[in-house]
């Protein structure tokens, strides 16, 4: 066993480390009270690789492993919510399936867009009566002469009004059951397709989230993202590779409330010396550490078995259940290290207090995670 990252890898680590340090965390206070994204920033990320993380050499991608892909999220949400959150579901929800479905024509049309930082993609799974049951979602496309026609909505969906292409989950033959669903890539700017206004939110306020009204939208047969009745299938792939970037991104966000709550505890001072000398703060600093530590090697081991080839569902729903819970953690006693300080909107522990509140309710709720775990663990 080898727990240490390859030279590679850690040049990777250092190199995402200051770009986001350097370009995103200082914005991060006015993306949130902006609620918009530093679109300068974002393309600042492409000569990176940072909005192509699953793209191969091949494709024109930078062929990164399973493993650095998570620590650029981790990096990233370490410093900005945000934009962690978009470029994660850019990332992990839009490249991945387009990578591992897409046609060789589909790839040479959407990738370049989408890699250059000009445009974000996103996927569109929630509707207003289908979450966690996916299953149950009502959004169809029917097959006609001239393509598929596409009536519905969507709910709580990330990006898409930075989107060229929104791949969307439908419902495409209703006797087929689960085998009755389809991916398919609407562009952005088709009829009848509207992205109603901006959702607002309690966290992660710059990460614009929006309902879908689809109208007899009209995509042509050569949308189909991989096989017609695959697609509930291809969603439940992709979510799994799509927890372990929310995973990173916990982690990111919990280190950076541990972060602030070490920097607050060596310079306030109570009783004639800094709060980090009282032992109460070190139980809390200690608990919070080493959650983190567990939560990352949960994160990192589910990435590498990825890279491996090997099964992964479940070790990617162990990694974002625990990481995800444990931002919540870390960041209730960073604030409580911080007191009254720690819910002023003066210093980043309140946003980032409210940004990690998603991560236990976006791809997989908790609870259905612990679902996903128990039914392995009783295989």
């Amino acid at each position: 066993m080898d727990f240490q990252l390859n030279a590679e890898q850690r040049m990777w680590q250092e190199t995402a480390h200051n770009f986001c340090q350097t370009e995103l965390k200082p914005r991060a206070a006015q993306t949130d009270t902006e609620a918009r994204l530093p679109l300068d920033v974002i393309k600042k990320m492409a000569p990176l690789g940072l909005l192509a993380l699953p793209v191969p050499e091949a494709e024109g991608g930078p062929g990164l492993d399973v493993l650095s892909a998570a620590i650029a999220i981790e990096e990233m949400g370490r410093a900005c919510g945000s934009t962690a959150l978009s470029v994660a579901a850019h990332n992990g929800l839009c490249l991945s399936p387009l990578i591992a479905f897409g046609t060789a024509e589909q790839k040479a049309k959407y990738l370049p867009a989408l890699m250059s930082g000009e445009r974000l993609g996103a996927l569109a799974l929630t509707e207003p009566g289908a979450g966690s049951d996916l299953a149950g979602a009502q959004t169809t496309a029917t097959l006609e002469d001239d393509g598929w026609i596409i009536n519905g909505s969507k709910a709580w969906i990330t990006n898409p009004s930075l989107s060229s292409i929104v791949i969307t989950l439908c419902r495409t033959d209703r006797d087929a059951g689960t085998h009755g669903f389809s991916l398919l890539i609407v562009e952005t700017d088709r009829p009848g397709f509207l992205i109603n206004p901006p959702e607002k939110k309690m966290g992660l306020k710059g990460s614009p989230t929006h309902m879908l009204t689809f109208d007899s939208v009209r995509v042509p047969h050569e949308n189909l993202l991989g096989e017609a009745g695959r697609g509930l299938q291809q969603t439940l792939a992709t979510l799994d590779g799509g927890r372990i970037g929310i995973g990173a991104m916990a982690v990111g966000l919990a280190q950076a409330a541990l972060d602030e709550a070490l920097s607050y505890a060596k310079e306030r001072q109570t009783f004639g010396r800094p709060i980090a000398q009282h032992q109460a703060i070190q139980h809390m600093l200690a608990d919070m550490s080493t959650e983190i530590e567990a939560a990352r090697l949960l994160v990192y081991r589910a990435a590498w078995l990825k890279n491996q080839g090997q099964p992964f569902s479940k070790e990617a729903a162990m990694a974002k259940l625990f990481a995800s819970e444990t931002a919540e953690r870390v960041a209730f006693k960073a604030l409580q290290i911080h007191g009254s300080y720690g819910y002023s909107a003066e210093f980043p522990l309140e946003r980032i207090y409210r940004d990690q509140r998603l991560l236990t309710i976006g791809e997989g709720t908790s609870e259905i995670l612990r679902t996903v775990i128990a039914r392995r663990v009783l295989e």
